[in-house]
């Protein structure tokens, strides 16, 4: 769940790794043939595909399903996948973003929509809530890369804008613009990062309740267990003593 990983290890507890697993797996697949078809099938010459093939690598993704995507797309009988962008308000005036790489632009439309009403939600326009987001690139690293003086040191001379350190690890954000180069630069001094993505990162976020919590995160999960779903991002927060209890349950 891009923009709340804290949630994930809830889902995690509910004993859905596997499932979420293979699917996952499936997502970082269509997003590499999507890169490989859409410019060279070298990571070294084709930015996109380079990323997507470190968030597999990642995620444990083995190496023989990421070439078998790139030979996918190089083959030509790759899908033809379109980008997509829905945006909309879940409970309690929430916004939401979600990405989607579709070969069927009317079954993702028809899925996200009734997965918003289903949750008491709304779907919107092109950019209905977008206004309310920054389009940034956010770049994460282990807490064994170092401590948090030491990754802020690193952020600055990479040309960063913020990092937000915890006991998990760093996450260094960036204009979106620059990731490629603060990126670069940052893994000539700290190694290659977990995590490199673009990503859209709210400018406020909504305190909510526990049920309103639940039912945002019913909505969030709905969205990403759907096939076309890449992303989604939410600008809900939800404080320690909540999440501890829903973590709990």
């Amino acid at each position: 769940m891009a923009g709340h990983s804290q949630f994930k290890n809830i889902m995690h507890r509910k004993g859905r790794q596997d499932a979420m697993r293979s699917k996952m797996f499936s997502k970082l697949a269509r997003e590499i043939t999507v890169a490989a078809k859409q410019g060279m099938p070298d990571p070294d010459m084709n930015p996109r595909l380079r990323l997507a093939i470190q968030n597999a690598k990642a995620e444990s993704m083995p190496k023989d399903n990421i070439q078998r995507a790139i030979n996918k797309a190089a083959g030509g009988d790759a899908e033809n996948y379109e980008e997509v962008r829905y945006e909309g308000y879940g409970p309690g005036g929430v916004a939401l973003i979600v990405e989607v790489l579709t070969d069927n632009r009317n079954r993702s439309a028809s899925n996200v929509r009734a997965a918003f009403t289903k949750a008491g939600g709304a779907l919107g326009e092109t950019g209905s809530v977008a206004f309310m987001w920054d389009r940034v690139g956010e770049i994460y690293y282990p807490a064994s890369a170092g401590d948090a003086e030491k990754l802020m040191d690193a952020a600055i001379e990479a040309g960063a804008d913020d990092v937000q350190s915890d006991e998990d690890g760093h996450t260094i954000l960036c204009a979106f613009g620059s990731l490629g180069d603060v990126s670069k630069a940052l893994e000539n001094t700290l190694g290659e990062a977990e995590s490199v993505k673009v990503v859209w990162k709210p400018q406020n976020n909504v305190p909510v309740d526990e049920e309103r919590a639940q039912s945002l995160m019913k909505l969030v999960a709905t969205l990403e267990d759907d096939d076309d779903v890449q992303n989604v991002y939410a600008n809900f927060e939800v404080d320690d003593a909540t999440l501890a209890k829903l973590s709990a349950a």
